[in-house]
């Protein structure tokens, strides 16, 4: 016993010693606390790109297919076959290149004819110059006509608005009714180039080359052209009709 308290007095007495170091126990030391170190972003992420299909555009449609040679012309000189007459409230004139409606009977209506000619399968082009035109008054042109009972009737009226007619047996209808049109002027004086394209049955419909509308319809295959002026009040109407071209349209 005496020896045990001894050994453990000899550590002590020697850190009394001079020149002796004395060593402490380790004690334990909680490791460093780690600080985060910011990422550096070198190339900034960007969005990426909704993908979009692509669209491959169609081609617009030939509206006016095989239209061929020239059949017919008429520059509307004293020579032309159009029907002519001159009233009191009506004219129908030939001078200068056109062939004139003058029209001052209210609510009244006037057309002339081409004679001499029928045609079927065509593309037909004709301007239109209105000198006095206002509100639903209209004009156009007679297509496939084959009596005063039956015919086609492309009208513009004088607001803008443009639309196909049928009379059969003398009984009007619209397989088009009014549709407004950019291409149609709503005011006069004014200068428009109207086109029929008829092939069969199928007719479509033309001003200033911008297509208008298409109507299937098998009852006039061929007729004769027509020009008309209707007014829808108590003014007068008054427009010319110039340069006529129709065309063979071939299969």
């Amino acid at each position: 016993m005496k020896f045990a308290r001894i050994l453990l007095l000899v550590p002590l007495l020697a850190a009394c010693l001079p020149g002796t170091t004395v060593t402490p126990f380790p004690t334990e030391t909680p490791p460093p606390t780690e600080t985060a170190t910011p990422t550096v972003i070198w190339f900034p992420p960007t969005a990426t790109p909704t993908t979009v299909p692509t669209i491959i555009p169609s081609p617009t449609p030939e509206l006016r297919p095989g239209v061929g040679s020239l059949l017919y012309e008429d520059d509307f000189t004293a020579s032309s076959s159009w029907t002519l007459q001159d009233t009191a409230t009506t004219t129908v004139s030939l001078g200068g290149g056109e062939l004139t409606l003058a029209l001052s009977q209210p609510e009244g209506y006037l057309y002339s004819i081409l004679e001499g000619a029928l045609f079927s399968d065509f593309y037909a082009e004709m301007t239109v110059n209105t000198n006095l035109c206002t509100g639903l008054d209209e004009y156009g042109m007679l297509i496939r006509y084959n009596s005063p009972n039956n015919f086609y009737r492309y009208s513009l009226s004088c607001n803008g608005q443009v639309r196909l007619d049928r009379v059969y047996s003398g009984t009007p209808s619209s397989p088009q009714p009014w549709l407004p049109s950019t291409s149609v002027p709503s005011a006069a004086p004014s200068t428009s180039r109207l086109g029929v394209w008829a092939v069969g049955r199928e007719m479509r419909f033309f001003i200033n080359d911008q297509y208008q509308f298409s109507v299937s319809d098998p009852l006039f295959p061929s007729g004769a052209l027509g020009v008309f002026v209707r007014s829808a009040g108590e003014t007068a109407v008054t427009v010319s009709f110039s340069d006529l071209d129709v065309y063979r349209v071939e299969p």
